[in-house]
Parts: structure tokens; C-alpha cells; sequence
């Protein structure tokens, strides 16, 4: 039996894994501060639920991550300070954050973190560690669908030109 064989707990991570698991849960705790942040600015009641789900989600993966990383011996990313609560009054129009704003910005974050999750699971050699960005990968994709329909929904999404197939270029001479 070789040294990655056996019980994936018991492997030794290697570099990538460490690095991978190490920047995903700095990335967590920093949207946990941002998302608490921005939670403030809104308004819109199913964004502010939205919000809270990406918090809690955020919240799962660095857990997961910190519990890995302190098991193998790797020091922890530092964790900003936790936000405070705000009034959305009191915070003046023009330094506010818009809901579509916010909308946009976190789902962009979606995209970004579905990226790097499929390019940490790719590289894994434990796949434990694999299956714990696979977990993650999962809920960001519906949070990333649950975003999807808020944006369409709230007449947020902004779409880019729309290709035309030739056909209908074609048929229109």
C-alpha cells in the first residue's frame, strides 16, 4: 500500500489542495463581511433573504475549510471583523449600494466562486477534500439560479446583445 492509498483523511495534502483550501476560506470570510455589509444597503425584501442564504453558505464553507486546514497542521486565514447592523435610512442615498447593485455584484462573486471550485476539484488528489468543494460547487449553483430569477424577476438583469441566427438574417432580405 502506497502513501495514497487508504482513507483520504489519513493522506497528506499536497500544495495545490493546501493553497486551494487555504484562498477559499479567506475568499468566505472576506464575502461573509461584505455580504453582511451590503445586507445593510438593502432594501428589497427577497434580496435581503437572497443575502442571508449566500451569508449562510459562505458561513458552511468556512467551516469546512478551517476544520481541513486545522486538521493538516495549516495556519488559518485571518477572518475580518464581524459588520454591524445598519438602518438603510441612515446610510445617505448617494453612498448607498442599489439592489440591482448588489444583485450584480453577488452574482458575479457566484460565478467567480463556481469557477474556482471546479478548478480546486480538478486539481484534488483527496477526495475528500474534492467532494468538499463539490458541496460548495453545489450550493452555488442554487444560489446562483435562486439570483438568476431575482434579477429577471425584479427587471435587474442585464442582458448582453443577443446573437441572431443567420437564418432570420437570411429570411428578413
Amino acid at each position: 500500500m502506497g502513501i495514497l492509498s487508504g482513507n483520504p483523511k489519513d493522506e497528506p495534502m499536497h500544495y495545490g489542495e493546501v493553497s486551494a483550501v487555504w484562498a477559499a476560506s479567506l475568499s468566505a470570510k472576506g464575502m461573509i463581511a461584505g455580504y453582511s455589509t451590503l445586507l445593510n444597503h438593502a432594501g428589497d425584501k427577497d434580496l435581503k433573504k437572497l443575502i442571508e442564504e449566500a451569508i449562510t453558505v459562505a458561513q458552511a464553507e468556512v467551516t469546512a475549510f478551517d476544520q481541513v486546514l486545522k486538521e493538516n497542521g495549516v495556519g488559518l486565514p485571518p477572518a475580518p471583523p464581524e459588520r454591524p447592523k445598519a438602518y438603510i435610512d441612515d446610510i445617505p442615498v448617494g453612498a448607498r449600494f442599489q439592489d440591482p447593485e448588489i444583485a450584480a455584484s453577488i452574482s458575479r462573486d457566484i460565478g467567480i466562486g463556481l469557477t474556482a471550485a471546479s478548478m480546486a476539484m480538478a486539481q484534488c488528489i483527496r477526495e475528500d477534500i474534492g467532494a468538499m468543494f463539490a458541496l460548495g460547487h453545489a450550493a452555488k449553483i442554487k444560489l446562483g439560479n435562486e439570483f438568476l430569477q431575482l434579477n429577471k424577476e425584479k427587471g435587474w438583469l442585464v442582458v448582453p446583445p443577443l446573437h441572431l441566427e443567420q437564418r432570420e438574417l437570411v429570411g428578413a432580405r
